[in-house]
């Protein structure tokens, strides 16, 4: 079991997430919309990290269904993303099947948490 939650691999694999939506949205003139999603990707590897150290199972769960909804926020975005073109489609879905892993991911550890 991981010691601190940098060896988290779903907490590695959001951060590299977010660095993604960084880069996907460094040229986008909608701030409300860039800022929308920046914030949500964020908050997907800061739930990971702050529930982690609660230091107790039932509220990393409750952390972790927020970064799960997170994820589903920024996916949601992306799609969006697509429709106003303010992505190009290609990389917007490839973040988008990766956010899809990382809530898997997310999901299966509640799981395991949860027994």
């Amino acid at each position: 079991m991981a010691k601190t939650f940098e060896e988290l691999t779903l907490w590695q694999d959001s951060k590299s997430l977010v660095v993604e939506i960084y880069k996907l949205t460094a040229n986008i003139k909608d701030y409300g919309f860039k800022d929308q999603i920046q914030r949500a990707a964020v908050s997907i590897m800061n739930n990971i990290a702050e529930g982690f150290e609660s230091g107790s199972d039932i509220m990393f769960v409750k952390y972790l269904n927020t970064a799960k909804g997170s994820a589903g926020e920024v996916r949601s975005m992306l799609y969006l993303m697509i429709e106003l073109k303010y992505a190009d489609e290609d990389n917007a879905k490839k973040i988008i099947d990766s956010l899809k892993i990382i809530s898997s991911q997310i999901y299966k550890l509640i799981s395991y948490l949860k027994k």
